[in-house]
């Protein structure tokens, strides 16, 4: 593998989900479901059926869903399957992010290692999910099994990291993604919070560093307001989805999906 590429000569292989090429062209727009009842996850899937397409251009306005499943209470007493098989019967052909995001990451609530395995397991083999998001944080033994397993069921995997105190140096960045792509993951994410505006050129250059290294799509952000720009420029840095809202943020400083479009389409090489 060339280690010294260019930032403009991509090696990535894609990952290719119904279509859709991860860690090819423009970075991906990704929308998060947030609702707390299926009713609430049903309502907000019909809403972005409804806004997939440009009624003008029939462009693509969204790429990618995430299910944030740790939005819901009672996620893990059973009703996650009804719940994923809702988003699935109403966006039939987009691809899925089964994400279950623990609080010590950024998410709304915590479960036991049990519980954890066994939702993520029953997400893996309902048959409506493309990708699931497995937490760096984990551990090694458990996220390599969980990645096997995914793996055996035709789901990739994203392993992610999340730093909601501050930003790691460069180097350590570069390390907590390669140390995702030796555990077998498809694409590597890692979100920071910048606390001044030099934590913002750290992690692009940790994204930049990163993409040269891989052939695995990465998806790197820097987040709040002073992080936005990583949130755009994607196709410079080498981050391969950016996530945008509809109504309600899942994470801070993310941009509405009506302007993100514009904006990569204005940033494209």
């Amino acid at each position: 593998m060339e280690n010294n590429r260019e930032i403009s000569e991509a090696i990535t292989q894609p990952v290719i989900v119904r279509g859709v090429s991860i860690g090819e062209g423009s970075p991906k727009i990704c929308v998060s479901i947030v609702g707390d009842t299926i009713g609430a996850i049903s309502a907000q899937a019909n809403k972005i059926a409804s806004l997939l397409e440009d009624s003008d251009s029939g462009r693509k306005k969204i790429d990618i869903v995430e299910w944030r499943a740790d939005w819901m209470p009672s996620v893990a007493d059973g009703i996650g399957l009804p719940a994923v098989h809702s988003i699935r019967s109403i966006l039939p052909d987009i691809p899925l992010i089964f994400t279950f995001r623990s609080q010590k990451e950024g998410g709304k609530q915590t479960l036991n290692k049990d519980e954890y395995l066994m939702l993520i397991n029953q997400m893996i083999l309902s048959g409506c999910i493309d990708i699931i998001d497995l937490e760096l944080s984990t551990g090694d033994n458990i996220l390599r099994k969980a990645i096997d397993f995914a793996h055996q069921n035709n789901v990739k995997v994203i392993a992610s990291n999340h730093d909601f105190h501050g930003t790691p140096s460069v180097q350590e960045m570069v390390s907590r993604l390669t140390r995702m792509e030796v555990l077998g993951a498809d694409i590597l994410k890692i979100a920071v919070m910048p606390q001044e505006p030099r934590d913002t050129l750290k992690l692009l250059s940790a994204s930049i560093e990163m993409y040269k290294r891989t052939p695995c799509p990465i998806v790197t952000i820097a987040m709040s307001n002073m992080g936005i720009v990583t949130r755009v420029c994607g196709e410079f840095s080498g981050s391969a989805i950016t996530f945008a809202s509809m109504e309600q943020n899942s994470a801070p400083g993310q941009i509405s999906v009506a302007h993100m479009r514009q904006i990569l389409d204005v940033l494209k090489l």
